[in-house]
Order: C-alpha cells, then sequence, then structure tokens
C-alpha cells in the first residue's frame, strides 16, 4: 500500500514537472517572437495593365521633301512675293525675274512664224496647182515646224523669269534680293516640308525580322521635354549594310501644330509588340540571384521569397509573366536585406496603382534581354 501510494505521488511530480515544462515551452517561444524585430518596407500591389515591347534609339529629324529652288534663267531680280517661314502651294511663283529681254525674243519668234505661215499658205495653193517642186513646199514644212519650236523655246525661257515652289511647304531659306542679278540654275530658295518629318533608325540585323511598315512609333525631342509625337513605320531597307550590320527604318512622324523642325534632335521608339492583360509590378521590386529572378511578397506579416519569369519592362514598372497574380502585395523598398519567412512592417498605406499610369502610353516597354 505505501508502494503504491509513493509512485502514485511520483506520477503526479513527473506530470507537474511535465506540464510546467510545456508551459515554459511556449512562453519562450512567444518570447522568442517577441524579440524577433520586424523589418520595415514599402510595398505595391501587383495589377494588370497594358505593357509593349518596342525598339528604341536616338535619330535627327529630315524633311520628307526638301528642294534647293534654282534660277532656271538668268536676270535681274524684279520681285520677291514669299519670305522665310511662309507656306506656299506647288506651282506658286515666289519670285520673278526682268523678263524684258524674254518678251522680246517671243515676239520676234511669233513674227517669224507668222511670216512663214503666210508663205506656206500661199505655196500651197501653188503645191496643189503643181507650181512648186515637192522639195521646196516640204522645205517649208519643216521649216515652219522648227519656227514653232523656236517659239515654244521662247515662250518657256519667259516662264522661266518667274520662279515656282516645285511643292506644297514652306520656305526655309531666302538666298536673294530684289535687284539682285542672279546666274541660270542658281538656288533662290529652299522649300522645305513639315508635315510628316521623318526620322530614319540604323538598327541591329537582329531586329530585322521584328520591324516592318505601319508599325506605331513614338518621338520625344530633346527641344520640347514633356511632349510625344506619333509616327508609323513608313519603309523598312530590306537590305543589311555589310560594313555596320544595320538596315535603315524610315519612320513618319506627324505634328499637326508644326512644332517639331527639321535637325532635332530626339528618341524614337518603335513599338513591335503588346500585351493588353499584363500583370505589372515596381521594377525596383524584382531581385536577381544565380540569374534567376524574385520577389518578396508579403503574407500575414511576413515576407515569402517568390521566383517569378519576367518579360518586358520600362519605366519602373516590369510584366510578370509567371509567378504572381494582381493584388499580390509585393515589397519594393528594403527586400534586399530580407530572408525569407521574415517578419515585415509596412510603412507605406497606399498600395494600389496610379490607374493613370496603367492606361498611358507610359506603358510602352522593352524586352529585358
Amino acid at each position: 500500500m505505501a508502494t503504491r501510494i509513493a509512485l502514485s505521488i511520483l506520477l503526479a511530480s513527473l506530470l507537474a514537472s511535465g506540464l510546467a515544462a510545456c508551459g515554459g515551452g511556449k512562453d519562450a517561444q512567444a518570447e522568442a517572437e517577441k524579440e524577433e524585430v520586424a523589418v520595415p518596407v514599402e510595398i505595391a500591389a501587383a495589377h494588370r495593365g497594358a505593357v509593349s515591347a518596342f525598339y528604341s534609339g536616338t535619330t535627327t529629324l529630315e524633311a520628307e521633301r526638301d528642294a534647293e529652288v534654282v534660277a532656271k534663267t538668268g536676270g535681274v531680280v524684279e520681285q520677291l512675293l514669299v519670305e522665310e517661314g511662309q507656306r506656299v502651294k506647288a506651282g506658286q511663283v515666289m519670285a520673278k525675274i526682268d523678263d524684258a529681254r524674254l518678251r522680246l525674243e517671243v515676239q520676234r519668234a511669233e513674227a517669224n512664224l507668222a511670216q512663214l505661215e503666210q508663205e506656206y499658205r500661199r505655196n500651197k495653193q501653188l503645191h496643189e496647182k503643181q507650181l512648186v517642186s515637192a522639195e521646196a513646199y516640204e522645205r517649208l514644212t519643216y521649216g515652219m515646224d522648227s519656227l514653232r519650236a523656236d517659239l515654244e523655246l521662247a515662250r518657256l525661257q519667259l516662264a522661266y523669269t518667274e520662279i515656282r515652289a516645285p511643292f506644297d511647304g514652306i520656305v526655309a531659306e531666302r538666298y536673294i534680293k530684289v535687284g539682285n542679278m542672279i546666274a541660270q540654275n542658281a538656288s533662290a530658295f529652299r522649300v522645305t516640308t513639315y508635315d510628316p518629318l521623318i526620322a530614319k533608325l540604323h538598327v541591329p540585323e537582329r531586329e530585322l525580322n521584328k520591324l516592318v511598315g505601319d508599325q506605331p512609333a513614338e518621338l520625344r525631342v530633346d527641344a520640347l521635354p514633356g511632349r510625344s509625337f506619333n509616327g508609323t513605320v513608313d519603309r523598312v531597307s530590306p537590305v543589311v549594310d555589310a560594313a555596320t550590320g544595320t538596315f535603315t527604318v524610315t519612320i513618319a512622324v506627324s505634328d499637326a501644330n508644326g512644332q517639331l523642325k527639321p535637325g532635332m534632335f530626339g528618341r524614337i521608339d518603335i513599338i513591335y509588340d503588346r500585351h493588353e492583360d499584363a500583370v505589372l509590378i515596381p521594377r525596383t521590386a524584382v531581385i536577381t540571384e544565380d540569374a534567376k529572378s524574385a520577389v518578396f511578397v508579403v503574407r500575414d506579416g511576413h515576407a515569402q521569397r517568390q521566383v517569378v519569369t519576367t518579360g518586358y519592362a520600362h519605366n519602373g514598372s516590369i510584366e510578370i509573366v509567371e509567378g504572381l497574380q494582381a493584388g499580390d502585395q509585393v515589397i519594393t523598398v528594403g527586400q534586399n536585406s530580407l530572408k525569407d519567412g521574415a517578419r515585415v512592417a509596412v510603412a507605406n498605406s497606399d498600395t494600389m496603382p496610379d490607374a493613370t499610369l496603367v492606361e498611358s502610353d507610359e506603358q510602352v516597354a522593352i524586352a529585358d534581354q
């Protein structure tokens, strides 16, 4: 009986000790959790939006049509009818050269032709009566044709005293003044077109299969910060330059307001692919280790490392092809020193993306190489 009582007391003591030990373990774990410091981080929500891939390059704008307008005949400049910066229509008279001498040339040619025509009519009647030889009659015919040509040439030279615009455009430069002597074939004006302007890119041959005609493009120029201009690929050269390994792409850029000018320097993006419903996150959220991309996702107050596959990226945003869903909270600041499973404290409360950014043209992107 005494032995049974002793065993009961021992079992009770052991049970009490075990319970105390269990309670102590829980207290220790709770204490350890209290001692784990939460890392302050900033987060952003993955969201859906449109993203595009493009080829980007620098370019200098050129006029699609640009011509030196020359005087087709020489003489003294009598009138100036346009000035620099003025719009002109094709065929519009821009200047006049003194035409007094050439008018006299026309009158002389007309008189010579009239005289020969009268002689021709008289000899025609005689020829019909066989009173004039066929040879003499033919000489008159050929002579009349020659005088007609002389008259047309004189009239053409007279018309050349009016310097005309070769196409619709803007007078870029004026080289002549009233009273100055201008020689035949000397430049009088330069006429150019501003809409559309063209931009030429010399693109590496590896991009040849990506770029085709009519693809959209966007231009930004240094002289007009904050502005962008739409364009399209006008033509793609099918030939690769063996010396440089590049081919030429010509982009037509529209500017209805006339703000762009030939010679302006800028950057142009040719959009060759577009994903309409891509998952996007800030590019700063992605970390790369051992050639693998990953992000930290916040779940239940802890950071969980998530391997992802990235797509197009630009302007601070990057496409996540695999590994995330829209709405996932990714760490954008403070993730570089984190360990998987670490406690985090979110410092920013605004985690939703700016909707205007998602829908804007700023979402165009370039594929990670």
